[in-house]
């Protein structure tokens, strides 16, 4: 009984570990306008890349939605944050995880422009 438990337990923690695996990292938007660009740099740099809205169907992520990153890689970033009205905003050190979630706030928004 004992190895069929043992084997019951470890095919649970593993198919676990699989499905974390192939979830994809998210972005949940919880300020209170409609992010219509997000792009993110390695932390500390200034290389930002390509607007992740785009993948997004409207190509903007409203309040409370959240939209799939599958091309991004694990790490820390700085996430530059951009609204209709031309506001920019960036958030620095963010740290990105596998199969998580990652949200950004009004109370993140603290190096704005216009």
């Amino acid at each position: 009984m004992r190895p069929i438990f043992l084997m019951i337990f470890a095919l649970t923690a593993f198919s676990t570990v699989a499905a974390a695996a192939t979830k994809p990292i998210r972005f949940w938007n919880l300020t209170t306008k409609t992010v219509t660009s997000l792009e993110l740099a390695k932390a500390g740099t200034s290389n930002f890349g390509a607007d992740l809205c785009k993948g997004d169907k409207d190509g903007s992520v409203d309040y409370d939605e959240r939209l799939n990153l599958s091309s991004v890689v694990p790490g820390s970033y700085d996430v530059k944050v951009g609204y209709a009205s031309g506001r920019t905003c960036i958030v620095k050190k963010v740290n990105i995880q596998t199969g998580k979630v990652f949200s950004i706030d009004d109370r993140d928004l603290t190096a704005c422009t216009k």
